[in-house]
């Protein structure tokens, strides 16, 4: 019994990664892929061809490419230890792909949202002599928030599960740490990580669902 405790409060802890790099990348890939998609919708065409391009990369190659690339290739190319050294220079080098590859998708469904509102309520903006900050901050931001906000749940839900791809540069996360019992022979440490996840996701599920009834007021 004391090593099923044992077994259960290590994965936990390596959990804890999995939520940890949750929330940062969340809480940087939001707003830098709103930037990004403002950038795409530029009507300076070299931003708007440089930000396609950089989404088009980000967005065609796998994100556990990406993980092994941003933690690796600083050292390959001689700029020394860029990102520091132990556990906490690998999840800093995790969180900075896994921010940089949502940030890209967040962008695609921000520059979708804001292109799909009509252009006549822009226009009626202008002429009650509103400036394009005060519009889009008014008139299109809760628009936006009620069109996207299915397609943002579902990227959400995928990043909780993406988390797991952080073992791939060492960062002992749930399904690391369970593995290591599966070589000693015990199965069901790596079975038990799904409770976990199935867990996590059913709390966001009921809160983006709660959220999608409380805009339901708002016909975008």
């Amino acid at each position: 019994m004391t090593d099923t405790n044992i077994i259960i409060g290590r994965l936990i802890e390596g959990f804890g990664l999995n939520v940890q790099l949750f929330f940062v990348t969340l809480l940087f890939s939001l707003p830098l892929g709103l930037v990004i998609a403002f950038g795409s919708m530029s009507r300076f065409k070299p931003l708007s061809w440089l930000t396609a391009g950089i989404v088009w990369v980000i967005r065609g190659t796998p994100l556990m490419l990406q993980v092994l690339v941003i933690y690796f290739a600083p050292g390959l190319l001689g700029w020394g230890p860029l990102w520091g050294s132990g556990g906490g220079a690998r999840f800093t080098a995790a969180s900075a792909a896994f921010v940089i590859n949502y940030a890209c998708y967040f962008s695609e469904i921000y520059r979708g949202g804001i292109q799909g509102i009509p252009k006549g309520q822009t226009e009626a903006g202008q002429v009650l002599g509103m400036t394009r900050a005060q519009i889009f901050f008014r008139v299109t931001l809760l628009q936006v928030t009620k069109r996207i906000l299915p397609s943002m749940g579902n990227e959400v839900i995928t990043l909780v599960k993406d988390t797991s791809l952080a073992r791939i540069i060492s960062i002992k996360e749930i399904i690391m740490m369970a593995q290591e019992y599966t070589s000693k022979g015990l199965i069901w440490p790596l079975f038990s990580t799904g409770i976990f996840f199935l867990a996590f996701v059913g709390i966001l599920t009921i809160m983006f669902s709660r959220l999608e009834k409380r805009l339901d007021y708002f016909k975008a």
